[in-house]
């Protein structure tokens, strides 16, 4: 059984993991001036899982237990995949901001199947009107990109939903088939070794040019990729998987689009903050309080 209420320790923990991936749109967008998408993906995760690999080692961790999680792990790893390759296809065809929107339906994927097939984990008022307030704030932030919507952007807005959608489901399925049967290091190495030859060779199938140049703010773009992102914060993510609420800890990803417009946008790459910020970060913030509220029991 795994704990229906966040303290302030996961909490704290999830707003700097939602900062650090709020910023990995910037260095994506940096580093695609001299390596493509797809094989961007697949280089970060390759190094990731060498990392997790050595670290394993280290520790004494054996790889697979088991042969069942040959199968889990190859599942995970084929989310996994899934969710970047249609995230950065899907920019092709797509604003970013959409993007942002339509990636973050994960939390709602990851509370209805949280319901039916995770057993402790079920919706209530509280989580639906939270879940609710804080979509509504992240959709505020993009509002004036979502009114202009072109039927050229449909395969992009499509394939954004589908990568949320995989994101969402590689987050229950984790935690039904993995999370009693690996400790959290297991687990993202599953997920970063199975996902790697599945990028590289959507990346043989789909780009051209996979590296153009290189240069040290490209290669400090890639290196934060591969280590602070895949390495370090998916294993802070998959050890708060293996203790708390799935539908509690997505929940606060909500603050990912609007730290990453924030730091990505302002900060990092200069761009024009919209004031609907504000309201956005005002309706997150609420929503993310009531989604974590545990209602009081009758007497």
């Amino acid at each position: 059984m795994y704990k229906s209420e966040l303290n302030w320790k996961p909490v704290l923990i999830m707003l700097v993991l939602s900062t650090i991936w709020g910023a990995n749109m910037a260095a994506i967008k940096i580093a695609s001036v001299h390596m493509a998408p797809l094989f961007m993906a697949g280089l970060r995760s390759l190094v990731a899982s060498l990392c997790l690999l050595a670290w394993l080692r280290l520790r004494g961790i054996p790889l697979f237990p088991s042969r069942i999680l040959w199968i889990h792990g190859a599942v995970t790893g084929l989310l996994f995949a899934l969710e970047f390759a249609f995230m950065y296809v899907g920019l092709q065809y797509t604003l970013a901001s959409r993007t942002y929107v339509l990636l973050h339906v994960a939390p709602f994927v990851v509370a209805v199947e949280a319901h039916f097939f995770l057993r402790g984990d079920r919706l209530n008022s509280w989580k639906i009107a939270g879940l609710v307030l804080a979509f509504a704030g992240v959709v505020s932030l993009f509002i004036r990109d979502l009114g202009e919507f072109t039927l050229g952007a449909l395969p992009g807005d499509l394939l954004a939903l589908a990568g949320g959608i995989a994101w969402g489901t590689t987050t229950v399925y984790v935690k039904k088939y993995l999370a009693r049967r690996t400790v959290p290091l297991q687990t993202i190495f599953y997920q970063v070794l199975f996902s790697a030859p599945i990028l590289f060779l959507m990346s043989a199938a789909l780009e051209e040019n996979v590296v153009t140049g290189m240069s040290a703010v490209t290669f400090a773009a890639v290196f934060y990729q591969c280590v602070i992102v895949a390495f370090l914060s998916y294993l802070m993510w998959f050890e708060l998987i293996h203790r708390y609420s799935v539908s509690l800890l997505h929940s606060f990803t909500f603050m990912t689009p609007v730290i990453g417009v924030f730091l990505s946008g302002a900060i990092i790459l200069g761009e024009f903050i919209q004031p609907g910020l504000l309201l956005s970060l005002v309706l997150v913030s609420v929503g993310l309080v009531v989604v974590n509220k545990v209602p009081r029991k009758g007497p």
